[in-house]
Formats: structure tokens, C-alpha cells, sequence
């Protein structure tokens, strides 16, 4: 063996041995890499769900007090002496904890509730008139309304719906079925 070759042999060796553990760094690196892309995919996907999750249970947070308020309706008589029912009447309650403003009850496609009765346990007398739209319905309260005086007909094609604003200054619609919805300030919608 010459001599004189070993350091360019050693220096050989070391420049492979250098290059052999820089090609491992570099793929443990990419390994790395592509781990950390697969984490970061699923740590998005997570956020994602967590966001719709916290979406949705701000809106149940947002629509439990329209969907608290109650409803219901039935043809009576405007006359007890009448023979068919020629007017709507209309319950609404109000069991949450804050109160509805803004209350209209809408038959048909018109607004021709003419009064507005309220009663409660709490200390409101019975019978005491309001005028529509009632500007309240107070926690734990119950109000009746009476449309004006309609044609079988007219009785038939005029379903009741409550419209009313929760304490959040949200409006919304609540029809017969007590479906709830949001809708805009528009006082026809």
C-alpha cells in the first residue's frame, strides 16, 4: 500500500461517510416532514369539527329562547251564541326567563289582530287589554289574542303566526305547528 494515497483514501472515506449521513438526515427529515403534514391535516380536520361543534351550540344557545315560546290556536266565537266559529284565538306562552317584544300574531297574509288579552298567575289582572303589537310578553307569562271577525272561508285560509323579538333583539316567526324561524325586521315577513 502506498502512503502517499491514504490521505486522499481517509478523506475518501470520510467525504462517503459524510455523504451516507447526510442522505439518512435528509430522509429522516422528509419522514418527519410528511408526519408532521399527516398531524397537521388531522389537527385541522379537529379545529374544523370543533368549530362546527362550537357553531352549532352557539346557535342552540341563540334559538332556545324562540324555541321555548309556545303557541297555540283554535277557531272560536265571537258571539257564545253563534253558530260557527268565526274568529281566531290565539295562546302564546312565555316560559323562559326573559321576556318577547315586538309580539304580533299574524293571521293569513294580514296583520287584523284587534286585542290582545293577557293573563298570568303573577299578578297581571284577567282580561286586561293591551294594544297590538303588545311592545311585551313578561317571563312566565301567557297572552291571548283574537283576530277580528272572519268568514268561515276567510277562518279556514287564515292561520295564526307569532312574530316577536327574544331578549337578544333576534326576530322571529312561530306558526301553528310551533315550527320556529328567524326572519328579518321586515314586520310583513
Amino acid at each position: 500500500m502506498d502512503w502517499g494515497d491514504a490521505p486522499t483514501w481517509i478523506t475518501a472515506v470520510f467525504a462517503g461517510g459524510a455523504a451516507l449521513f447526510a442522505g439518512m438526515t435528509i430522509r429522516s427529515q422528509r419522514q418527519q416532514i410528511d408526519e408532521q403534514r399527516v398531524f397537521i391535516g388531522e389537527q385541522s380536520a379537529n379545529l374544523l369539527l370543533e368549530r362546527e361543534l362550537l357553531r352549532a351550540q352557539a346557535d342552540d344557545r341563540r334559538r332556545a329562547q324562540a324555541r321555548a315560546i309556545k303557541m297555540s290556536a283554535s277557531m272560536g266565537y265571537s258571539d257564545p251564541s253563534g253558530d260557527l266559529p268565526d274568529v281566531w284565538q290565539v295562546t302564546v306562552a312565555n316560559r323562559t326567563e326573559e321576556p318577547i317584544t315586538d309580539v304580533w300574531v299574524r293571521f293569513g297574509d294580514t296583520y287584523t289582530a284587534l286585542t290582545a288579552k293577557r293573563v298570568s298567575e303573577r299578578g297581571v289582572p284577567q282580561g286586561s287589554q293591551r294594544s297590538v303589537p303588545m311592545d311585551v310578553i313578561g317571563p312566565d307569562r301567557i297572552s291571548r289574542f283574537e283576530s277580528a271577525r272572519l268568514s268561515e272561508v276567510a277562518l279556514e285560509n287564515a292561520p295564526p303566526a307569532l312574530l316577536f323579538r327574544d331578549a337578544a333583539g333576534v326576530r322571529w316567526r312561530l306558526d301553528q305547528r310551533n315550527v320556529v324561524e328567524e326572519i328579518g325586521d321586515d314586520v310583513t315577513g
